[in-house]
């Protein structure tokens, strides 16, 4: 199967995602900590010019001498100005070239003239503050070169940009490996369903790791053995259907070439034995539809009342024929599930016991509980199950009685077994003291009993209808 080329794949775009964030992160810690920091700088300055202002003012040397006495800093110098004239100057390096910068000098004398005694002004040495203290023979002024105190920090933001670029290599390197490790599992997801087909669902996943992407493995192999399951039970089922179809079409095709069109007698037998194998394939069909209604949960819940619910299954049994039928316990719990369903299923394995008893004796319906579980059964005493054969009684089509006149679908345990495990149940199959069988369906229990609704009422005559057309 062919797949449409896809421009960036989901690992990339996973990874791309992972690196815009990680870059998100560190631009914004990068830019905070230059704010931080681009601030911190301007504060000490502003507190140098500061200190610098009280100094100056308690002093009463000449503003030339002053100057002199100065130690310059790397990035600040001092002057003393009268007027546009430089009276002194701190010497360069290793402080700034004041003297020189006309610009700058221009400009100090007019913010002093004006009576601006700080501030900030432009030079060639970028933006500067300066602080202007008036003295004996004019004016002593501090400058500090803004740029050359940020250059610290612009170094630092350098590195952290360079360290920063290094990182994300490294996050992209390792994502890359990590990314393609954790998508393994899907790759491998693909390539095997891919492999997959309706004639060979035996493929599986080999689980790698214990995360959640490796629990889909696990997964995902248990889809495909319910798929498998599934697939199997429906072939089985069709083969069945095939095998049991062959059967009526080759009876009917049969007679049909062998009757005589002029012999009504003929005619009228082969007339009625047509239609009998049609009403055969007719039950078979429609069993098969309600094995498919509860396998596919198609079943409605309610709590039900297993005392009332046996004495309903034991009214409606007593409508078969050519047994004593009695109810010998009755469980007074309640069950969840659907009450059609499970009469439907309760009478069934009646009917089954009725069918294959001799005539005339006992069969007993009753219900038992304990904490956890409510029995349903019908004990008959006839020939029995025997132990080695148990397991094959709730099979599809699987009959063990080989008596002539027994007729049905070989689907009815199926039925049976199919409502049981629809209520989280199931059935079983034990030796009647003295003889007999008797077939019990489990049913979880939900708590004590309460008045609650009987379940769907069943006439009696369609019991015995039912009865007659099974034969």
């Amino acid at each position: 199967m062919s797949r449409a080329t896809r421009s960036v794949s989901t690992r990339v775009r996973l990874l791309g995602a992972i690196l815009g964030v990680v870059l998100l992160g560190m631009i914004l810690a990068g830019g905070v900590t230059f704010l931080v920091q681009s601030d911190r700088v301007i504060a000490n300055a502003q507190r140098q010019l500061d200190g610098f202002v009280s100094t100056v003012s308690v002093s009463d040397e000449d503003a030339a001498e002053l100057v002199r006495s100065a130690v310059p800093g790397r990035t600040d110098g001092t002057l003393a100005l009268d007027g546009v004239r430089v009276l002194a100057a701190t010497p360069s390096p290793p402080g700034l070239a004041l003297a020189d910068d006309d610009g700058l000098v221009t400009a100090l004398a007019a913010a002093i003239a004006e009576g601006r005694s700080t501030g900030r002004l432009d030079s060639v040495h970028g933006p500067v503050l300066f602080a202007a203290v008036p003295a004996s023979g004019g004016s002593v002024v501090q400058v500090i070169s803004i740029d050359q105190r940020m250059e610290l920090v612009s170094l630092s933001t350098v590195t952290y940009a360079a360290t920063a670029l290094g990182v994300l290599v490294l996050v992209g390197v390792a994502g890359w490996f990590v990314t393609g490790r954790l998508f393994s599992p899907l790759r491998r997801l693909r390539d095997t369903t891919d492999a997959i087909t309706i004639d060979d669902l035996g493929t599986r996943l080999r689980a790698h790791g214990n995360d959640e992407i490796s629990d889909l493995t696990t997964s995902v192999n248990s889809m495909l053995d319910r798929l498998a399951m599934s697939v199997e039970a429906q072939r089985q089922l069709l083969d069945d259907v095939r095998h049991e179809l062959k059967t009526p079409i080759t009876i009917v095709r049969g007679h049909l070439e062998m009757m005589d069109p002029a012999d009504p007698h003929d005619v009228s037998e082969t007339r009625d034995l047509g239609i009998a194998e049609l009403d055969r394939l007719s039950r078979l069909v429609d069993d098969i539809d309600a094995l498919a209604d509860v396998e596919a949960g198609a079943l409605s819940s309610a709590v039900i009342d297993v005392g009332p619910l046996t004495d309903r299954v034991a009214e409606l049994a007593g409508a078969i024929p050519g047994h004593a039928w009695s109810v010998e316990t009755r469980a007074r719990v309640r069950i969840r599930g659907d009450a059609d369903r499970l009469v439907q299923a309760w009478l069934q394995l009646a009917d089954n016991a009725a069918k294959y008893t001799p005539a005339g004796t006992p069969i007993e319906i009753g219900s038992t509980a304990d904490d956890k579980t409510a029995q349903l059964w019908v004990r008959d005493h006839g020939p029995g199950i025997p132990p080695a054969s148990r397991h094959r009684v709730f099979r599809r089509f699987d009959r063990l009685s080989t008596r002539r006149g027994v007729e049905g679908s070989g689907l009815g345990l199926s039925i049976v077994d199919a409502i049981a495990k629809a209520h989280d149940g199931h059935c079983s199959v034990s030796e009647t003291p003295g003889g007999g069988a008797t077939v019990t369906l489990h049913v979880p229990v939900t708590g004590a009993p309460t008045a609650g609704e009987l379940p769907t009422p069943v006439r009696a005559g369609d019991v015995v209808l039912q009865r007659e057309a099974t034969g």
